[in-house]
């Protein structure tokens, strides 16, 4: 009975251990494509700047090149900055508490192994 328990706990300390780490992956992956958005959009306002305000701007829109003020594409790139920033900073928390959470899961296995060494070498003779 103990042993059943000490196995169904394992699983259940797997399968967490296993959407942690998937949860972990993906906010890291948001994180890498809000980074390169907040990087684009920053050179281009970098580009958009020194421009003289009379200079022909246009906006892609899917495959087509539209006609837009300077001013609006400045504004919506920092806007676009701003956002890839608020969105960065949110994941970075995320992050940290998966991060947290995962920790505290591995600390809940060697817990659980440290209690019942038998489990580890069934979990050994399980894998092979």
């Amino acid at each position: 009975m103990a042993d059943e328990a000490n196995r169904s706990a394992f699983l259940e300390i797997q399968a967490s251990m296993i959407e942690l780490s998937s949860k972990l992956k993906q906010v890291q992956n948001q994180m890498r494509n809000k980074e390169g958005d907040r990087k684009r959009a920053y050179l281009t306002l970098e580009e958009l700047r020194p421009l003289p305000e009379d200079t022909n701007t246009y906006k892609s829109i899917g495959r087509t090149f539209v006609l837009e003020p300077k001013t609006v594409l400045e504004a919506e790139q920092e806007q676009k900055l701003k956002d890839s920033e608020a969105a960065i900073t949110s994941l970075q928390t995320s992050k940290e508490y998966l991060e947290k959470q995962t920790a505290e899961v591995e600390n809940n296995l060697r817990e659980l192994l440290q209690q019942e060494p038998g489990i580890a070498r069934q979990i050994m003779s399980m894998s092979m």
